[in-house]
C-alpha cells in the first residue's frame, strides 16, 4: 500500500483521552459505587459532541455515538470518496473481518457465526424469511413484539398460509414461570418456530430467553432472538442464552452510527437459513452470504470496531449499573412522589436494563410528551399495546446526567399536579 501511495486513515492518538482519564477515577470501584461516581460519568459524557439544550430520554430509538467513533467514520468516508474502487472495495472493506472477530469475541461465538449487517429488522427478517415453512406451519411470538417483526410474519401468513399465534403477555410480567407458560401453552405438533424480544422496547422486561429455548429445541422448534436493546446493554454471552439465532442493532446500545447491526446464527444452522439477498451457491454455509446487499458505505460498518472498544472500555458492568441507576433515579422518585405514577418496568440493581416505562392514572401521555418537548426541551416516547397498555418509555444513556434524570422528573411532578397548559 506505501508503494501504491496509498495512506490509510488512521484513528488519532486522542480518540480514547476520555476513557483514559475516567480510568484512574473508578480504579477497582465496584460496579455499583462507580454508577453513582459523577466524576467518572463526567468524563464519560464528554467523548460525545450533543445538543445540550435538549434532553434526550429517547435512547431506545437510537443512541448518539461518541465523537471519536463518528469521527473514524467519516475519514473513512473520506478516504473512499477519493478512489472508490479501490480505496472503499480494495482496502476497507477487507477490514470487516476485524470487525467480525470483536462481535464474535462480545457475543462469545466463532466469527463464522457472526455476519455484519444494518440493523436488528434485517437481521431479525432475515430469520423470519429465512426458515423453510409450508401451509399450517404454525409460529408463536407476543402481542408486544416490535411491529416490523409481526409485519414480516403477516406477509408469511399472506403468501405461503402459515399459521400465526400471537401471545398476551401479562403487563408487568408477574414471574418467569407465568411468562414461560404463556408461551408453553401455545405451542402445538404444528409450531415450528418462536419468535421473541430478549429485552423488551415497549416495557424494558428481559425474557427467559435460555428457559424458552429448552423448552423448544426437544420439540424441534426455532427459536429466533430480537435482541435489538439487550446486546451492548445487558452484560451476557451466546451461551447464557443457549440460542442459535439472534439479531441485533448496534446503533442503540454499542453506540455505533446508524446503519449497523449484527446476525448470529450457530453454524450447524447457516445452511439450511436463506439469506434475504441470494449469495452463490458456494456461500451456502458461509456467514458472508448474509452480507450479499451490494455496494454500501463501508466506512459504516467498520466504524463498529471503534464503537466496541469504547464500550469495552467503560466495561459492561459498570455500564448497566449506570443505566439502572439512571433508570431507578427518576421512577422511584415518581413512585414516592405521586400514587397515581404506575411503572411497568422492574426496577433494582439486577433487573431490566435503561428502560423505563410508566403510566400516569388519569393524564393523557401523549399531552404529557408533547408538553415536555415543546415546553421543556425533553425528549420521550409513548409506547402502547392497544387492549393492553399505555406507557411512556425513558430511556437514558451513558452520557445522560443526573441533572436532566432529575429536571425530568421534576416536571413530570409537576405536570401531574398542576396539569400541561
Amino acid at each position: 500500500m506505501l508503494g501504491a501511495g496509498v495512506s490509510l486513515p488512521v484513528m488519532r492518538p486522542s480518540a480514547f483521552a476520555h476513557l483514559f482519564h475516567a480510568a484512574p477515577i473508578a480504579g477497582d470501584g465496584p460496579p455499583l459505587a462507580v454508577a453513582e461516581d459523577e466524576t467518572y460519568w463526567r468524563e464519560i459524557q464528554r467523548a460525545f459532541d450533543l445538543d445540550r439544550t435538549m434532553i434526550n430520554l429517547n435512547n431506545g430509538y437510537c443512541s448518539p455515538a461518541p465523537a471519536h467513533v463518528i469521527e473514524q467514520m467519516m475519514r473513512d468516508i473520506r478516504f473512499s470518496n477519493e478512489l472508490p474502487v479501490e480505496h472503499m472495495n480494495r482496502y476497507l472493506e477487507p477490514r470487516i473481518e476485524s470487525v467480525r472477530r470483536d462481535l464474535a469475541q462480545e457475543f462469545g461465538c466463532d466469527p463464522e457465526e457472526m455476519a455484519v449487517v444494518r440493523n436488528a429488522s434485517e437481521a431479525n427478517e432475515t430469520m423470519i424469511l429465512g426458515l423453510d415453512m409450508k401451509p399450517g406451519d404454525e409460529v408463536v411470538y407476543t402481542t408486544q413484539n416490535y411491529p416490523r417483526m409481526q409485519n414480516t410474519w403477516v406477509q408469511r401468513q399472506r403468501r405461503e398460509g402459515i399459521v400465526l399465534k400471537p401471545v398476551k403477555i401479562e403487563t408487568p410480567v408477574k414471574s418467569t414461570p407465568s411468562y414461560v407458560s404463556a408461551i408453553a401453552n401455545a405451542i402445538t405438533p404444528r409450531t415450528k418456530a418462536i419468535e421473541i424480544m430478549h429485552l423488551s422496547f415497549r416495557t424494558g422486561y428481559v425474557a427467559p430467553v435460555r428457559e424458552i429455548v429448552e423448552l423448544a429445541k426437544p420439540k424441534g422448534i426455532q427459536v429466533f432472538v430480537d435482541g435489538a436493546h439487550a446486546f451492548g446493554q445487558l452484560p451476557m454471552k451466546r451461551d447464557d442464552l443457549a440460542c442459535d439465532y439472534y439479531g441485533t442493532s448496534l446503533h442503540k446500545w454499542m453506540h455505533a452510527p446508524v446503519g449497523t447491526g449484527m446476525l448470529y446464527v450457530r453454524r450447524d444452522k447457516i445452511k439450511s437459513l436463506w439469506p434475504l439477498m441470494a449469495g452463490s451457491v458456494e456461500q451456502e454455509d458461509n456467514i458472508r452470504k448474509y452480507e450479499e446487499i451490494g455496494t454500501h458505505p463501508v466506512a459504516i460498518h467498520n466504524s463498529v470496531a471503534v464503537a466496541i472498544a469504547f464500550t469495552r472500555g467503560i466495561g459492561m458492568e459498570r455500564k448497566i449499573a449506570r443505566l439502572r441507576y439512571l433508570r431507578d433515579r427518576w421512577a422511584n422518585r415518581l413512585l414516592a412522589e405521586s400514587s397515581r405514577v404506575k411503572v411497568f418496568t422492574p426496577l433494582g440493581p439486577d433487573q431490566s436494563g435503561a428502560i423505563g416505562v410508566f403510566d400516569i392514572e388519569g393524564m393523557d401521555l401523549g399531552k404529557l410528551a408533547s408538553w415536555l418537548q415543546t415546553k421543556h426541551n425533553i425528549v420521550t416516547a409513548v409506547v402502547s399495546v392497544p387492549g393492553e397498555f399505555n406507557g411512556m418509555r425513558i430511556t437514558p444513556n451513558v452520557y445522560t446526567t443526573v441533572d436532566e434524570v432529575d429536571l425530568f422528573a421534576d416536571r413530570v411532578l409537576s405536570a401531574i399536579k398542576t396539569g400541561v397548559a
